[in-house]
C-alpha cells in the first residue's frame, strides 16, 4: 500500500461521504497534521479563497512548496448550498492538479451572536450542513457574548461536530476589564467540564496590539490552551503578513488565519465598477469587503480568462511568502510519510 493509499484511510467519514471514496486527494482532519507536525517550529497556514478563481494559484503553491494547506471558506452558512459549492470546487481544483499534499477545509469563523432559540436553531441545522458538506474543521466565533453565555450556546451548536470528531476552534468572548485571558479561562474550563473538545483557540491579530504584537500575551495563551490540549490560531492576520508570521511561530502558535493580500487581490480580480458594489454592500452590510465577495461571487459576471490567470498568479505568489514565513515549505511529503507510518497513534 502507497503512502497516499495510507493516509487516505484517515480522511474525515464525513469527508469521504461528501467528495467519494474513489477521491485521491488527502483532506485530513488539522489535528492529524498537528500530531504529524509536533515539535517543528511550524504553523498550518490557512488561506480564505474568497475568490474561487485563486484556487488554482494555491493548491500550485502548496504543491511547489511541498506544504501543507487549510483552505477556508469565510461564510459556510450564506445560504444553504454555500458550503456544499466550496467543498465542491476546492476538491475539483486539487483533483484537476492530482494534489497530493496533506489539505484541510475550514468553515467559518462562523459568528454566533445571540443564545436565544430563535438564533441558535438556525445555525445548528447550517452546522449540520457544514459538516455533511465535507469541512473538517469548523470555527465559532464568541466574542460578542459574555463566556457563561458561549458556553450555553456550544452545548447546543457543538454536536454535529463532536459526534464526528472534527477538529472545533473558537474565539473566546471579548473580555470585559481584568486579564485579557481571563475569557479564554472560563470558556475552556465550562468546556472542559461540559466535555466538549476544543483543539484551536483562535485570537485575531487586532487583540495583540497595533504595531508590534504583544508576544509576552501570545505566549501566556499558547500555555493556557495546552493545559486544556488546544493551541492557538492567530486569526484575521493582515496588517503583519508576513513579517510578524515568524514571531507567531516563535511564540507556539499552531495556526496562521492569513487575510493579508488574499482580499485585495480577490476584489481587484473584477472590474472597478464590480468592486465598487461590492464593496458598498459590504459597508451597508457592516462586513469585510472580500467576506462579502466569497458570498456575492455566483452572482457576479465571471472573470475575464486574463482576470483569472492574474488571480492565480498573484495568489501562488503570496502564498509562497506565507508558507516560508510559518515554516511551512517542506511539511507536505513529511507529514505524509509520518502519517503513513503513524496511522494508530
Amino acid at each position: 500500500m502507497s503512502v497516499l493509499d495510507k493516509v487516505l484511510a484517515l480522511r474525515p467519514g464525513n469527508t469521504v461521504a461528501r467528495v467519494g471514496s474513489g477521491s485521491r486527494v488527502p483532506l485530513l482532519n488539522p489535528r492529524e497534521l498537528l500530531r504529524a507536525l509536533e515539535g517543528a517550529p511550524v504553523a498550518l497556514p490557512c488561506l480564505p479563497v474568497q475568490a474561487k478563481g485563486a484556487l488554482p494559484g494555491l493548491l500550485r503553491a502548496a504543491r511547489v512548496e511541498d506544504s501543507v494547506l487549510g483552505l477556508a471558506c469565510p461564510h459556510p452558512l450564506a445560504d444553504r448550498g454555500a458550503a456544499e459549492r466550496f467543498v465542491a470546487a476546492a476538491h475539483a481544483a486539487a483533483v484537476e492538479a492530482e494534489h497530493s499534499r496533506p489539505l484541510f477545509l475550514q468553515a467559518g469563523p462562523v459568528r454566533v451572536a445571540r443564545v436565544d432559540g430563535d438564533a441558535l436553531g438556525p445555525l445548528q441545522e447550517g452546522l449540520f450542513r457544514v459538516v455533511d458538506a465535507g469541512f473538517t474543521l469548523v470555527s465559532l466565533d464568541l466574542s460578542r457574548l459574555d463566556s457563561y453565555a458561549a458556553v450555553e450556546a456550544l452545548n447546543v451548536l457543538t454536536g454535529p461536530i463532536t459526534e464526528r470528531e472534527l477538529s472545533l476552534e473558537l474565539t473566546a468572548p471579548a473580555p470585559s476589564g481584568g486579564d485579557v485571558l481571563d475569557p479564554y479561562r472560563t470558556l475552556l474550563e465550562g468546556l472542559k467540564q461540559w466535555k466538549v473538545p476544543v483543539r484551536f483557540v483562535r485570537v485575531p491579530e487586532a487583540a495583540l496590539g497595533v504595531g508590534e504584537p504583544d508576544v509576552d500575551l501570545l505566549r501566556r495563551l499558547v500555555e493556557l490552551a495546552a493545559e486544556y490540549d488546544a493551541v492557538v490560531t492567530v486569526g484575521e492576520v493582515g496588517m503583519g503578513l508576513p513579517r510578524a508570521l515568524p514571531t507567531y511561530v516563535a511564540a507556539g502558535v499552531r495556526k496562521v488565519d492569513c487575510v493579508g493580500p488574499f482580499e485585495r487581490l480577490a476584489l481587484g480580480a473584477w472590474p472597478a465598477e464590480t468592486r465598487a458594489s461590492v464593496m458598498e454592500k459590504a459597508t451597508a452590510a457592516g462586513l469585510p469587503a472580500g467576506e462579502l465577495l466569497s458570498v456575492l461571487e455566483e452572482q457576479l459576471p465571471p472573470l475575464e480568462p486574463d482576470a483569472r490567470e492574474k488571480l492565480e498568479a498573484l495568489s501562488f505568489a503570496e502564498a509562497v511568502e506565507v508558507f516560508a514565513a510559518l515554516g511551512a515549505t517542506r511539511t507536505g511529503q513529511p507529514s505524509m510519510r509520518f502519517l503513513a507510518e503513524n496511522q494508530s497513534d
